[in-house]
């Protein structure tokens, strides 16, 4: 049984963008800190590793802060590592991936054209956490980013919408409150399960031709509920539960993509099949 701090986290998610929606004038206009070795633009792609790998933070994230540890991990490793900021609303700095997520996806669409451009290589990876996960299928899908793209590797991904552990079946019950939620934060709305943003990104199937999809996902995940959810179907899909690997990894939504060596082992992984090891506990090490 989820112990009753577990079972409130949900609960503060939503009262955090509540406070992020309704008083965006009491944030500061201060930046975040730069990122130390990543997002190197002069940075080429070595034999061993070719393509850049893109990094796409979830909701209420930013390109510095949900990857101050995978970051650095990649790039240790010999990857060029490059993050964006997308989904910003006015007057709300630091927590991004609120916007429309059509129009999210159409930022990434820039920033990948970006990358690919100072590297000189023909495709890209693609690496992101929670609406990062699935925000980049919509590039993928209608956007023509099947054609840069080689691989698209999501950490809690929300590919099939979420309930957030049913909070979002209350909606109903509180007038106004989903028009409300899609007028203010609509790339929250978007993430709803049955949204029509998601009826749509699904229709026909969860992936495109020519791009290897890999998911990883935590059973302890409290806001992509249920966890299942996250999993793709279709060719060229692996989709992986850390607890598989680990039986031990306690990682719940937000570690999973701050800093579970585990799932990053396997982002690894899929980031280069061709030199893939095993998974285990003592991942955490490596």
């Amino acid at each position: 049984m989820l112990s009753w701090k577990r079972a409130l986290r949900p609960l503060a998610a939503l009262l955090l963008t509540a406070v992020v929606t309704l008083t965006p004038a009491a944030a500061a206009s201060a930046s975040p800190a730069p990122s130390s070795g990543w997002n190197n633009y002069s940075c080429k792609p070595s034999t061993t590793h070719p393509r850049p790998v893109v990094l796409v933070h979830g909701t209420l994230g930013n390109s510095v802060d949900n990857w101050l540890a995978l970051a650095p991990y990649l790039v240790k490793r010999g990857y060029c590592v490059f993050s964006l900021d997308y989904g910003q609303l006015p007057g709300v700095p630091f927590f991004h991936g609120l916007g429309p997520i059509d129009k999210s996806a159409e930022q990434l669409d820039t920033y990948v054209d970006k990358v690919l451009a100072a590297t000189g290589a023909p495709e890209a990876d693609l690496v992101g956490h929670s609406q990062g996960g699935m925000m980049p299928r919509h590039y993928l899908k209608f956007l023509g980013g099947a054609d840069k793209v080689n691989a698209l590797i999501g950490l809690a991904p929300d590919n099939h919408g979420t309930t957030l552990s049913g909070l979002t079946r209350l909606l109903p019950y509180f007038p106004g409150a989903a028009d409300l939620l899609s007028a203010t934060t609509p790339g929250l709305a978007d993430q709803m399960a049955g949204s029509a943003f998601l009826t749509k990104l699904n229709a026909g199937g969860d992936t495109v031709p020519g791009v290897r999809y890999t998911v990883i996902s935590t059973r302890y995940d409290e806001v992509v509920t249920p966890y299942r959810s996250q999993y793709l179907a279709g060719p060229d899909v692996r989709n992986v539960l850390v607890q598989d690997l680990c039986s031990v990894d306690l990682s719940e939504h937000v570690a999973i993509g701050l800093w579970d060596r585990i799932a990053y082992h396997e982002v690894a992984n899929a980031l280069d099949p061709a030199r893939a090891t095993p998974t285990t506990c003592g991942s955490v090490f490596d």
